[in-house]
C-alpha cells in the first residue's frame, strides 16, 4: 500500500504542513485574540461582568466538546474534506462575531467559531500522520513544528488583539480570521494530500451533544460559583447536571454499536497516559498565560501592545524547545522522562511565578519564572502529542487526534474555570487594588502549580505501567 509520503513530492509535504501548522496556529489564536477587546465589546454589545466571560468559554466549549465530533468525521469522510469544512465554517462564524450587535449574536458568532475548529484541528493532525507518520524522524520534527504553533498562535492572539482593537477595532479580531480562511481553503486541495474517502459507519450525534453540554455546563457551575455562591443550590445544580451528563457520555460510548468514541482505544499502549499528560498540561499552563497577562496589565500597568510583546520571550523559547530540543531529547530517551520532566519544569515556573510583587517587575517577577516554565512546556508538549496520536490503529487517527485535542481543552477550559474560582475569593476582583489582585493572582499560580505536579506523578505512575 502507497502512503502519502510516497506519492507526494518533498517540498509539496512541507508546505502541506505550513497550512496544517497555520490551522493549528489560528484554532489557538481565536483562543486568546478576544482577550484585549474584551473591555470594548461589554461596552459595545451589552455584556455584564458575569457574562462577559463568555466570550472565551463559547468558543473553548463548543471546540473542546465538539473535537471527537470531528475526529470521527474525519475518520468517515476523508481528513481533507472536513478541514476545508471546518475553515468554512470558521469563516462563517468570524464574520457572524464580527457583525454582532447584540450578546445572543456574538455568542452564536463564537459557538460556530468553535465548531469550525473543532473540525480543523483532529483532521488537520490527521493529515500530518498520513504525510509524516512511516517515517519516526520526520514524524518528530513535524509535530515539533506544528506543536510550536500553538503558544506563537496563542501570543500572536494576545499581541494582535491588543494592536487591532487599540488602531482599528473590535470586530476586527474576528475579520481578520476571514481572509486567511479564504487563502486556506485555496489552498487545501493545492497542497494537501486527498487520501482515502473515509470509512463506513454512522455518527453518534447524541453523544456529540452529551459531551458538549456536559462540559458547558461544568464549566458554567465552576464559573458562577464565585458570584452565586458554592453552598447556593444553582451551583450544585449545574455541577451535577453537569457531571451526569457526562457520565451518560461514557455509558452511552461503552454500548453504543458505533459510539463516538471507542473505549477500548485507551487500552492501546501509553494513549491513555499521553492523553492524561495533555489534560493537565492544559490545566495547568493556560491560567497560567491568562493571569500573567492580567498581572501585566493589571498589576504593572502595561498597556495592550507592550503586555503582548512582553510574553514574546516565553514564546520564542518554546517555539525553539519544540523544534530543537524536543525532538533530540525524545530520541535519546523516549517520551516518559522528557513529559515528566517538563512537567516538573512547568510547576517550578508556576512556583516562582507565585512569588509575584505588587510593585514588582517585568526583569525580576515574571521574565525568568516564566522561562522556565516555558522549557517545561515545550519538553512535555511534543512527546505527550505524539504518543497520544501514534498509539493509535492508522484506520483511528481522526478518533486518536480528536481526543488529544478534547483532552487538552477539556483541561484548559477546567483548569481556568477553577484557577479563575481561587483568584476572585482570593482577591481577583477587586479592581484598582494592586495588593488585592497580586495575591489572587499568586493563589492561581499555585494553584496551576499543583495540577502540573500532579500531571508529573500520574505521568510518571501511568507510563510505568503500561
Amino acid at each position: 500500500m502507497t502512503t502519502a509520503q510516497e506519492t507526494r513530492p518533498n517540498t509539496l509535504r512541507w508546505w502541506a504542513l505550513g497550512l496544517i501548522a497555520l490551522a493549528q496556529f489560528m484554532v489557538i489564536m481565536d483562543t486568546s485574540i478576544i482577550g484585549v477587546a474584551l473591555p470594548r465589546m461589554r461596552d459595545a454589545l451589552g455584556f455584564t461582568p458575569s457574562t462577559l466571560s463568555w466570550v472565551f468559554n463559547a468558543y473553548v466549549i463548543a471546540f473542546g466538546g465538539l473535537l471527537l465530533l470531528g475526529g470521527r468525521l474525519s475518520d468517515l469522510f476523508g481528513a481533507r474534506k472536513l478541514f476545508a469544512a471546518g475553515w468554512a465554517i470558521l469563516l462563517a462564524g468570524s464574520v457572524l462575531a464580527g457583525a454582532a450587535g447584540n450578546v445572543p449574536v456574538e455568542l452564536a458568532g463564537r459557538i460556530v467559531q468553535g465548531a469550525g475548529a473543532a473540525l480543523i484541528a483532529p483532521s488537520a493532525l490527521t493529515l500530518l500522520m498520513m504525510l509524516f507518520g512511516s517515517n519516526p524522524k520526520e514524524l518528530t520534527k513535524a509535530l515539533a513544528l506544528y506543536g510550536a504553533a500553538a503558544p506563537a498562535g496563542g501570543t500572536a492572539g494576545v499581541f494582535l488583539g491588543g494592536v487591532i482593537t487599540e488602531y482599528l477595532s473590535w470586530p476586527w479580531v474576528f475579520y481578520l480570521n476571514v481572509p486567511i480562511a479564504v487563502l486556506a481553503l485555496f489552498a487545501t486541495r493545492a497542497v494537501l494530500p486527498g487520501g482515502a474517502t473515509g470509512t463506513r459507519g454512522t455518527v453518534d450525534i447524541i453523544g456529540a451533544l452529551t459531551v458538549t453540554f456536559g462540559l458547558g455546563t461544568l464549566v458554567y457551575g465552576i464559573v458562577r460559583a464565585p458570584e452565586a455562591g458554592w453552598a447556593a443550590a444553582e451551583t450544585w445544580i449545574a455541577l451535577g447536571a453537569g457531571l451526569v451528563l457526562l457520565a451518560g457520555f461514557v455509558v452511552r460510548q461503552a454500548k453504543a454499536r458505533t459510539p463516538l468514541m471507542r473505549l477500548s482505544i485507551f487500552r492501546a499502549p501509553r494513549l491513555g497516559a499521553a492523553n492524561l499528560a495533555q489534560v493537565f498540561l492544559g490545566a495547568a499552563w493556560i491560567p497560567m498565560w491568562f493571569f500573567l497577562n492580567l498581572y501585566l496589565q493589571q498589576v504593572l500597568g502595561f498597556r495592550a501592545f507592550p503586555a503582548g510583546a512582553a510574553l514574546l520571550p516565553m514564546t520564542a523559547l518554546i517555539m525553539l524547545g519544540m523544534i530543537a530540543l524536543a525532538p533530540r531529547v525524545i530520541g535519546r530517551f523516549g517520551p516518559k522522562p522528557p513529559i515528566v520532566a517538563g512537567l516538573l519544569l512547568l510547576a517550578a515556573g508556576l512556583g516562582w511565578l507565585a512569588l509575584v510583587r505588587a510593585d514588582g517587575n517585568f526583569w525580576v517577577d515574571v521574565l525568568p519564572a516564566s522561562l522556565v516554565a516555558a522549557l517545561g512546556m515545550s519538553l512535555a508538549f511534543i512527546p505527550s502529542l505524539s504518543t497520544a496520536i501514534s498509539s493509535a490503529r492508522p484506520e483511528e487517527g481522526g478518533l486518536a487526534s480528536g481526543i488529544v485535542n478534547t483532552g487538552y481543552q477539556v483541561g484548559s477550559a477546567l483548569g481556568l474555570a477553577v484557577m479563575t474560582a481561587l483568584a476572585a475569593a482570593s482577591g481577583a476582583g477587586a479592581l484598582g487594588d494592586a495588593a488585592a489582585l497580586t495575591n489572587g493572582y499568586s493563589v492561581a499560580f499555585i494553584g496551576s502549580a499543583v495540577i502540573a505536579l500532579a500531571g508529573a506523578a500520574l505521568a510518571a505512575l501511568t507510563f510505568r505501567r503500561q
